[in-house]
């Protein structure tokens, strides 16, 4: 339930190659630089001998401690891990949202550590079979959302619907689109073109009652004939990892060739903005759709400023109320696919 007076943020701070030293910074950033109508506060999961190393580096203001004497690697199986320690900081974490203390969890440590603990704490929305994890991931698109990022490697034609709702309904929340055009990526325009997925995706998708425009191209995420593009996250990661790499190379290549005509000041201006660009993904989180609370994952290389983007991202989706936006959205779907079989 949403509290219009405090929005509390449960945070993973052992989570990620730099925690807690980079997750408790991001925290002290992200209350710092929130500017919302609610008052907000940040629950620190973790090994409080840890945390508190470095809390007088930060302004400690809306920041608490809760104790997690475990850590999930990014080595271990996930559910594994959560049956062996279930005093890890994901764990806890998401258990403070299931307890109704905090409103939102954030982590940048084991993606399927931290999916496995939404689904089995938090549980699914009625109707999906899974989460997923989508959003903007290029600010040279920063209107255009991609979904599955990487979430579900294997996905069956409904899957591929539910992300395309989702990526409809985060749209209209986070980007104020109605209606959003929703395509499916392939390689052609064409309604035969395509793998079988992508084929038997685009009969239900027509069906659908969703604002489907056809099938697009890679190219299409910077025209505009689509607001939402959806894949598997096969695809879909592999995508965010290209964009990422480019950004690096890039900016290798830049400052190289713009040693002798720039000054260095300004080449680092001109590659930080396409670092950004490339990785906008990075500087946002990922929100984890399907679960009956907002979580939002991040890369576990993410430092501060990016944790910090992370958590407000998360407290956007508390703010927009975004999963009562979704089951709203999946009952009018179930209410059109039953019509539709009458």
């Amino acid at each position: 339930m949403i509290n219009e007076q405090k929005i509390v943020i449960s945070l993973d701070c052992m989570g990620g190659d730099f925690g807690p030293k980079e997750t408790v910074r991001g925290a002290a950033l992200a209350i710092e630089s929130y500017e919302g109508p609610s008052n907000l506060e940040i629950v620190l999961v973790g090994k409080t001998s840890e945390i508190t190393q470095y809390m007088d580096t930060v302004n400690k203001k809306g920041l608490t401690i809760v104790q997690a004497n475990e850590k999930i690697n990014d080595d271990e199986h996930p559910i594994e891990a959560m049956r062996k320690k279930r005093d890890s900081s994901i764990v806890v974490a998401t258990s403070l949202v299931k307890s109704g203390k905090c409103d939102a969890m954030v982590s940048m440590g084991s993606t399927g550590a931290s999916m496995a603990a939404s689904v089995m704490i938090l549980g699914l929305l009625d109707g999906l079979e899974r989460p997923c994890i989508g959003g903007t991931f290029l600010g040279l698109a920063p209107n255009t959302v991609l979904m599955d990022m990487g979430s579900n490697i294997d996905c069956r034609p409904n899957l591929l619907l539910s992300f395309g709702l989702i990526g409809s309904v985060f749209a209209e929340k986070f980007l104020n689109i109605k209606n959003a055009k929703i395509g499916l990526l392939s390689v052609g325009s064409e309604p035969a073109k395509g793998n079988k997925q992508v084929q038997e995706s685009y009969k239900i998708f027509e069906q659908s009652g969703l604002n489907f425009v056809g099938n697009v191209e890679g190219m299409d995420f910077f025209t505009g004939k689509a607001d939402v593009i959806v894949c598997d996250g096969f695809v879909g990661n592999i995508l965010l990892k290209f964009a990422e790499g480019m950004g690096t190379v890039l900016r290798t290549f830049l400052k190289k060739n713009l040693a002798l005509t720039l000054p260095d000041h300004d080449i680092d201006d001109l590659v930080g903005e396409l670092w950004t660009e490339t990785n906008l993904a990075r500087s946002m989180g990922g929100p984890l759709f399907g679960v009956k609370s907002p979580v939002v994952l991040g890369h576990g290389s993410c430092v501060s400023h990016e944790i910090a983007g992370a958590i407000v991202s998360a407290v956007k989706l508390v703010e927009t109320d975004m999963v009562a936006g979704l089951e709203i959205a999946l009952s009018s779907l179930f209410v059109h696919s039953n019509d539709e079989l009458k």
